[in-house]
């Protein structure tokens, strides 16, 4: 499998978003393992927490994270922000994720591209969006109220979908391109998403990694999806997060990293948790492709000097 990534229509700055711990891996932090993480003691690489599990003000779970942040970087992920969402943000939610940064001081910050909210209803889902002009406004003035809030850009998640609207005016890509442009946030590119969604809607994920804003990437995740067939008997493949990183997407990932440098990358698992040696040997994979990169790119720095 091969790739050319071009620079696309336009070329944004700075050429690679900054991230401050370079290219290491990680995983999602379960409680579960927290007895063998700190068994382990201080490793190499970085958990990613999500957010609303530690908006309570104390607690085993802050007592955890406290533990875990004394020896590794943190990346905390919202779900629930609802960024995508027609009515304002949360103040509330938002102050409480505003508190959530200053207390951990993690490395990276990102929401999904999506909405969970209506009114005074909240789905436990995060949903599609169509990409219209008028979506893109509304995108792009809620990223600026949590940039202005939490004092710092975030990471921008691309989804998952299941479905496309027929209102949709420009595609993902242009979308994800144009919300980075307006208001300076990075992005997170979620590999299996980009897998997940082409088999649903038989577009190629080569295609989409080649238009997407790779200079705009500061953290990219891997994970699991489960195979399934709509009624038609056609392929359906549902972002799972419940087992290991699928071969394809490990093919992806690599040739992202060839043409992007090694970066933070996270291995999530969200349900049916294996023991803690699964995830760590998922997130060594990651890390070895990582390094070959990282040693590709110092021998070809010494052969052009």
């Amino acid at each position: 499998m091969t790739l050319a990534i071009g620079p696309g229509p336009s070329t944004p700055t700075p050429l690679r978003f900054p991230s401050p711990i370079g290219g290491i891996a990680g995983t999602s932090f379960k409680h579960e393992h927290l007895k063998a993480i700190l068994a382990d003691g201080p490793k190499r690489g970085f958990f990613e927490v999500h957010a609303e599990n530690y908006m309570g003000a104390g607690g085993p779970p802050h007592r955890a994270l406290d533990a875990i942040r004394r020896d590794h970087p943190l990346s905390l992920h919202g779900v629930c922000m609802s960024i995508g969402g027609p009515q304002p943000l949360d103040k509330a939610h938002l102050a409480r994720f505003r508190g959530l940064v200053a207390r951990y001081q993690p490395a990276m910050v990102s929401e999904h591209l999506a909405w969970s909210t209506h009114e005074s209803s909240f789905f436990n889902d995060l949903l599609p969006l169509p990409y219209t002009e008028a979506t893109l406004r509304h995108v792009c003035a809620h990223i600026d109220q949590m940039q202005e809030a939490i004092r710092r850009p975030i990471l921008l998640e691309n989804p998952s979908t299941y479905l496309a609207f027929t209102e949709t005016t420009m595609s993902e890509t242009d979308f994800i391109r144009s919300v980075a442009e307006r208001t300076g946030c990075g992005l997170l590119l979620d590999i299996n998403n980009v897998f997940v969604s082409a088999t649903n809607h038989g577009f190629s994920a080569l295609d989409y990694l080649a238009d997407f804003p790779l200079s705009r990437i500061g953290e990219i995740h891997l994970a699991g999806h489960d195979e399934q067939a709509d009624d038609d008997g056609e392929p359906l493949l549902i972002d799972s997060h419940d087992g290991p990183v699928a071969d394809a997407v490990w093919k992806l990932y690599e040739i992202v990293i060839e043409r992007c440098g090694p970066m933070p990358t996270l291995v999530e698992w969200d349900s049916r948790i294996p023991d803690w040696p699964v995830l760590q040997a998922e997130a060594a994979a990651a890390q070895a492709i990582l390094d070959r990169r990282g040693t590709a790119a110092r021998a070809e720095d010494r052969h052009a000097a």
